[in-house]
C-alpha cells in the first residue's frame, strides 16, 4: 500500500518533485549552456534568465546592466519589455471587463465616437487584442505626432485584407487607450495604480520612479553599440512602454500558472487572456499570448515568431466559441525596443515558466532556440 501511494504521488506531482531535485546552480548551469552562444554571437551586454518551476524561482544572470558604470545584472535589474508589455495591456482590458467597465465584444467605434462610420464599426476591442484588424500597420505613421492626429488618420483608413491578422502596435495601443479611458485614467496610471498592485508587482512601471532609476538598465543599440533607452511616442506607453525585472516577471508567470494568490476578478481576467480566439498557420492566437501545442517542434515556434510572419498580414480562422485555457500547450511572447530584447514562455501543464531579458535587441530566433533548449533540459530532469 505504501508503495502504491508513493507511486501515485510521483504521478500527481512530477514538476514539484523535479524542482526539489534541482539546485539554483544546476538551473543556472543549464541556462548558461543554452544561452552562452547567443550572448557571445550577439555581444549581449547583460542577460538574465528566470525560471519558475515547482513553485520555486531560479535565476541565471550574466554581464552588465550598464557597461559605462560597470553595474552587474541581477534579478532586480529593470529592463524594457517592449511588446511583452502587451500582456499587461490585455490583462488590464480583461480586468476592466470583469469589473463591468467595458465589453471586449464592443465595436471600437462604440468607444471612440470620432471613428463612427469608419472601418472600426466592424472591428471589436477583442480584435485589437488579437491583431485581427485586417491590416493595421505595425507602427504609427511618421506623420502622426499626437493621438488626435492618429484618430484622424484612422477615420480614413480601410483594411487592405479583411479579416487578416496583422501584428500592430496601433491595434494594441488603441486597446490600452480605450481601457484607460473607460477607467477615467491615463494608461500609465491605470496599470501602475490598478493592475500592477493587484498582481503584487513591485518593480514594474511605465514611468520608472526616481528611486528606482539606478536599477534601470541601459539598452545598447545593435548598430552603434551606444547606450539607449526608449523614446516617447504616440501609444508607446500602451504598446511597448512597460519596464520590469525578472523577479516581477516570474511573479506574473506564477499568476498565469495559478501558482500565486490572486483576487477572483484578476484570476478570471488572466484566464480570459489565455482563451484561444483564432487559429493561424502556426499557433492559436489568444489575447496577445500565442499558443502552441506541447510538445511542439522548435522549428514551428521559430516560424511563428519569425519576422516574415509577424510583419505581413496572415489569414486566421476564428474560434467560436473561444477555446478555454489549455494545459498541454506552450504560450509565448517576444518583445523588443531598440536597445532591449526579451521573451517569455509558459507551460501550464508543467507548472513551468521562463523569462529572458537582455539589454540588446537580438534575433527572435536565437531567443526561441535558446529558451526551447533550456526547457528541454529542465524537462529531461523532470523525466
Amino acid at each position: 500500500m505504501k508503495f502504491r501511494l508513493a507511486a501515485l504521488l510521483l504521478l500527481l506531482f512530477p514538476t514539484t518533485l523535479a524542482a526539489q531535485t534541482l539546485s539554483e546552480s544546476q538551473v543556472a548551469d543549464m541556462a548558461k549552456r543554452s544561452f552562452s552562444s547567443a550572448v557571445a554571437e550577439y555581444d549581449i551586454p547583460g542577460l538574465i534568465v528566470g525560471v519558475t518551476m515547482g513553485r520555486r524561482h531560479y535565476f541565471y544572470a550574466t554581464g552588465l546592466a550598464s557597461r559605462e558604470d560597470n553595474i552587474a545584472v541581477s534579478p532586480d535589474t529593470i529592463f524594457e519589455l517592449g511588446s511583452i508589455g502587451k500582456i499587461f495591456n490585455a490583462s488590464l482590458a480583461a480586468l476592466a471587463e470583469q469589473r463591468g467597465d467595458l465589453d471586449l465584444n464592443e465595436a471600437v467605434s462604440d468607444r471612440l465616437a470620432a471613428l463612427r462610420g469608419s472601418a472600426f464599426d466592424n472591428i471589436r476591442l477583442m480584435d485589437l487584442a488579437t491583431h485581427s484588424t485586417g491590416g493595421l500597420p505595425l507602427q504609427v505613421p511618421d506623420s502622426v505626432q499626437a493621438f488626435p492626429g492618429l484618430i484622424g488618420w484612422l477615420a480614413n483608413w480601410q483594411p487592405p485584407q479583411e479579416g487578416a491578422r496583422s501584428y500592430s502596435n496601433i491595434s494594441v495601443g488603441l486597446l490600452g487607450h480605450i481601457t484607460a479611458d473607460a477607467l477615467s485614467m491615463r494608461y500609465a496610471d491605470a496599470v501602475e495604480e490598478e493592475l500592477f498592485p493587484a498582481m503584487g508587482l513591485e518593480s514594474t512601471w511605465v514611468e520608472v520612479p526616481a528611486e528606482a532609476m539606478e536599477r534601470y538598465a541601459f539598452g545598447y543599440d545593435r548598430k552603434t553599440n551606444k547606450p539607449i533607452r526608449i523614446n516617447p511616442g504616440v501609444l508607446a506607453d500602451e504598446a511597448y512602454g512597460v519596464k520590469s525585472s525578472a523577479r516581477d516577471m516570474l511573479r506574473l508567470l506564477d499568476l498565469e500558472l495559478g501558482q500565486a494568490d490572486a483576487a477572483p476578478a484578476l484570476k478570471a481576467a488572466l484566464e480570459r487572456t489565455r482563451q484561444g480566439q483564432s487559429k493561424t498557420a502556426y499557433y492559436v492566437q489568444a489575447m496577445i499570448w500565442e499558443q502552441y501545442p506541447w510538445p511542439v517542434g522548435v522549428e514551428q515556434m521559430v516560424k511563428g515568431n519569425g519576422y516574415d510572419f509577424i510583419l505581413k498580414p496572415q489569414p486566421v480562422e476564428p474560434i467560436d466559441p473561444p477555446l478555454p485555457p489549455q494545459q498541454n500547450v506552450i504560450l509565448n511572447k517576444t518583445g523588443s525596443t531598440f536597445g532591449f530584447g526579451g521573451y517569455v514562455a509558459l507551460l501550464p501543464g508543467k507548472g513551468l515558466g521562463v523569462v529572458v531579458l537582455a539589454n540588446r535587441n537580438f534575433p527572435n530566433e536565437a531567443r526561441i532556440r535558446a529558451t526551447y533548449d533550456l526547457i528541454q533540459s529542465l524537462q529531461a530532469v523532470d523525466g
